[in-house]
């Protein structure tokens, strides 16, 4: 199983000189990111938003720079908000990582948890569904094809025309992400597509029947079953002890979350709440190294998974704290898991 890490690059939103914040976030991400590639840590996702709390609306350049400061570790959108954006220059961005990393570039496509991308780049939320629909179609094209012929609704034609660069990749990696729709599920199953589930809240184990849906949906239409590949992202954090882990991820969190919520309608979270949930059964990822592993360890026996992303650089998290965090993951809890499954195979 691969593991990794995922941000949407938080940044004060009442920050007085916004373009000084988001040099301070962009700096210490770059940083994150190498660290991550030197501990030994699988993939690094970035997530586009289109708000004053996040700082990353062009994950590919951001990932552009980390490609050319790193070796190893897989770079990827997470997500890339395909509804509100052309397929064929998301595709051009990426294919172009894709050759500064030496073929270490994925794209991950989602209609977007949030709709500020929709009215800024002029699209229609009526059009929500038809937009992802018929760009996915249109990226896949891409991907498989150099010269493109396409037709929908919501963009005029292409006839014959090449697209480029062409990726190192071929065809570059194509991950589908969704927030629990059962639909959006069985169609990443249909078509083929690695399938990433974000899990923020709730009993994880709940949603173990959308990956059997995946998969069924997938055997259906004849995929190959080595394509259906899954990820399962949260929200956590690694320290030294349950304690500290807990103490310092709290407080940023629950910024986060009540910012949302309020946005949303939910209830505010509190301390009760936030401990249950990194209980055994409940969504968050939070303490020490073999609390973690152990937690990563039982949810894979859940859904086989072959991919875990962990999102710690939240809200105000500290740099030096995600930078603390990051080299437990890598160095502590990685080795753990990794030395868990592969004991786990060998017997099975």
């Amino acid at each position: 199983m691969e593991l990794g890490l995922y941000t949407f690059a938080d940044v004060d939103p009442n920050a007085t000189n916004k373009g000084l914040e988001a040099k301070r976030r962009v700096d210490e991400l770059l940083e994150e990111i190498q660290l991550a590639d030197e501990v030994g840590l699988d993939v690094f996702g970035l997530g586009e938003h289109h708000r004053p709390d996040y700082m990353a609306s062009s994950p590919a350049a951001i990932l552009a720079a980390a490609a050319v400061k790193t070796k190893n570790i897989r770079l990827t959108s997470a997500v890339s908000v395909l509804s509100s954006d052309d397929p064929v220059r998301v595709f051009q961005q990426f294919a172009t990582v894709d050759l500064l990393s030496n073929g270490r570039v994925e794209m991950m496509a989602g209609r977007g948890s949030f709709i500020e991308s929709f009215p800024l780049f002029g699209y229609d939320l009526d059009d929500y569904d038809l937009l992802f629909a018929e760009k996915l179609q249109l990226l896949m094209e891409i991907r498989e094809n150099e010269v493109v012929t396409w037709q929908g609704e919501t963009r005029k034609p292409i006839q014959g025309r090449g697209v480029y660069p062409r990726p190192l990749q071929d065809p570059l990696p194509l991950w589908i992400a969704v927030g629990g729709t059962p639909q959006s599920v069985a169609r990443a199953g249909a078509l083929g597509l690695p399938l990433a589930l974000a899990i923020i809240g709730g009993e994880p184990h709940r949603f173990a029947p959308l990956f059997n849906l995946y998969r069924q949906s997938g055997e259906r239409t004849g995929v190959d079953p080595s394509l259906l590949k899954t990820s399962v992202n949260v929200h956590g954090f690694v320290h030294e002890t349950d304690h500290s882990a807990a103490d310092i991820f709290f407080e940023p969190q629950a910024v986060v979350m009540n910012r949302i919520g309020r946005e949303r309608g939910w209830g505010p979270t509190n301390r009760a709440h936030f401990d249950a949930s990194r209980g055994p059964q409940g969504a968050l990822f939070v303490g020490s190294p073999e609390t973690v592993a152990e937690k990563i360890i039982a949810h894979h026996k859940i859904f086989n998974n072959d991919r875990f992303l962990l999102q710690m650089a939240i809200g105000p998290m500290p740099h030096k704290e995600i930078m603390k965090g990051i080299e437990l993951y890598g160095l502590k809890v990685a080795p753990l898991v990794r030395e868990a499954l592969t004991a786990a195979k060998a017997e099975a």
